[in-house]
């Protein structure tokens, strides 16, 4: 027994060894699989620490994508453009797991994608790429049901403008990426430096107080609708007016169609959809006669007292030029300008002078483009030095390209007392504006051109408006331009034009219609001015006087103190 106890004992301890070697060894092994995995996940998160962080989506800034824009107020702060918040979505391409199973999910939410280019979106390396801008919560619902590993979604703004069409030229619009293009969005990108502000991430929430327009919205909705009343009811191709505050330059209303949508920026891109008032040129017509006297008048070429021979038509080599309705007889300032006289204005020209009658239309604004905040601007087309031809045919609106815009800015000037001011679409107190002002006449001009706007309207072509206008005291100036068709005037096709102010005793606000290319086989009885822009202008006067604060009155007594002292 004593014997086989040490081996016993021997055996024992070797076997305690052996087992200690074992556990030694697992340790070791369970100690080199934790380093290994300590290892793996380290070296995980240096290569992921490598990794450039994107910090833009497709060339755009997140802090610009998520940016805000300024609230857009009309002058009485309703809200004509905002700011919503809406879900888009993206990928990671390089978290995709399964390409074809996310290309099927999506599909399912958003069958309007192409399947070939989705895949290609979902294919690769990159660190974000777009799939669809500008979800609904719907959309984005399901589309989180789905739980595809590498899709996720980033909250951006849109631009809502809840007027829709009505002030889509004032407006303009932004891009997908909320980046102004056009209209009072583009300058407000360029004035306010918004596009620095965005990229920068600080165009967020309340950083941009709201910004207030001089657009009065109730204005500008009767303005649109009665100039697509007009469309209509005078199959016109194209319609426009504006309504300018005369004391302070403000834009109360601008409308010109056919328009576009704003919340639908594609819609600009459309034919014809361009501001007629700012963009477009024309040659005028006789609505020009009211700038033509007005400069004849303020120089002392003619008094309104005087007399013209407008017996014959004025001839100029082999052409003459004759009047549309013409009286044939001598006819005193006044009558000129009611009868509408071509003969009359051009002699009323020619004993003002062609020089000292371009230095005029120099002096009213009327060369260069229009100065306002609107980018879409064109520049007026005058003959830099007039001929004799040149100034005779100016006199009543021919050979010489303007916008509406102008022609407005300085009818303004011409009721004001005389004060030329550029126009503006923001809101600006009447002193600030006169600070800014230009005399162009004096104001025994100016009343006189008030006095024959008034009886103009009582008695000459603007007689139709003035009757719609009920009692409102509108004066105005009617004009038919012959349209030029492959350099040639023509018989068929027309801009008929309205130029207008209201109340003439106390002139407050000027407005321009124009009609383009009146239908003759329309159902009204004539497509002259008288009959289609001077309608329009006396039923858009009746609805926008008393939003306004002016008030109607049929008092002849208003009427008498327009009267110039020479002529009672």
């Amino acid at each position: 027994m004593n014997a086989v106890e040490p081996d016993a004992t021997i055996q024992l301890q070797g076997a305690r060894k052996t087992r200690e070697t074992l556990t030694r060894q697992r340790m070791r092994w369970a100690i080199a699989f934790v380093l290994l995995g300590f290892s793996v996940v380290l070296a995980r998160l240096v290569w992921l620490g490598g990794i450039e962080v994107d910090t833009s989506i497709e060339g755009q800034s997140r802090s610009a994508i998520m940016a805000s824009r300024p609230t857009i107020l009309d002058r009485n702060g309703l809200e004509m453009a905002l700011d919503l918040r809406v879900s888009s979505l993206f990928a990671e391409p390089r978290s995709i797991i399964d390409v074809e199973e996310a290309t099927h999910g999506i599909l399912t939410v958003l069958p309007h994608l192409d399947p070939d280019w989705l895949r290609q979106r979902l294919t690769g390396g990159r660190g974000f790429v777009w799939i669809a801008r500008e979800l609904s919560p719907q959309q984005r619902d399901r589309l989180m049901r789905l739980g595809i590993p590498g899709l996720d979604f980033l909250t951006e703004t849109q631009r809502f403008y809840p007027a829709g069409t009505q002030a889509a030229h004032l407006m303009g619009a932004v891009n997908i990426d909320n980046v102004g293009i056009a209209g009072v969005e583009h300058y407000l990108d360029r004035d306010l430096d918004l596009a620095l502000l965005q990229k920068l991430g600080l165009a967020r929430g309340t950083l941009l107080q709201p910004v207030s327009l001089s657009v009065d919205m109730r204005a500008q909705h009767a303005l649109h609708s009665e100039l697509s009343d007009a469309l209509d009811r005078y199959q016109a191709v194209a319609a426009a007016g504006a309504i300018m505050d005369v004391e302070t330059g403000e834009v109360i209303a601008l409308v010109s169609l056919p328009d576009f949508d704003p919340n639908r920026p594609s819609t600009m891109l459309e034919e014809g959809r361009f501001n007629r008032i700012t963009a477009a040129k024309f040659e005028v017509g006789s609505i020009f006669k009211t700038i033509t006297l007005a400069g004849a008048l303020d120089s002392g070429a003619v008094d309104i007292t005087d007399s013209v021979d407008a017996r014959a038509g004025v001839r100029f080599g082999r052409h003459t030029i004759s009047d549309y309705h013409g009286q044939y007889r001598i006819l005193s300032v006044p009558e000129v300008y009611r009868y509408s006289s071509n003969i009359g204005m051009i002699r009323i020209v020619q004993a003002m002078g062609a020089t000292a009658f371009r230095e005029f239309l120099t002096r009213m604004g009327l060369d260069g483009a229009p100065v306002i905040e609107l980018p879409e601007v064109t520049t007026s087309s005058i003959p830099a030095r007039f001929s004799e031809v040149g100034a005779a045919t100016a006199s009543f609106g021919h050979g010489l390209s303007l916008t509406p815009l102008q022609v407005l800015s300085a009818t303004s000037a011409l009721v004001n007392g005389g004060y030329l001011m550029d126009p503006t679409i923001f809101r600006r107190p009447a002193g600030e504006a006169m600070l800014g002002a230009t005399k162009v006449v004096t104001h025994e001009t100016s009343k006189q051109i008030r006095y024959l706007m008034r009886l103009n309207a009582l008695e000459g072509s603007g007689r139709r408006g003035n009757k719609l206008a009920h009692g409102y005291r509108l004066g105005g100036k009617t004009g038919t331009a012959e349209k030029v068709v492959n350099g040639r005037y023509s018989n068929d096709k027309v801009l008929t034009l309205f130029l207008s102010a209201f109340p003439m005793d106390a002139p407050r606000y000027a407005m321009i219609v124009l009609i383009d290319e009146p239908s003759p086989e329309s159902a009204q009885p004539g497509r002259t001015a008288g009959w289609n822009a001077g309608e329009v202008s006396g039923r858009i006067v009746t609805r926008i006087a008393p939003m306004l604060m002016v008030h109607p009155s049929t008092n002849p007594a208003l009427d008498a103190t327009l009267v110039p002292p020479a002529l009672i």
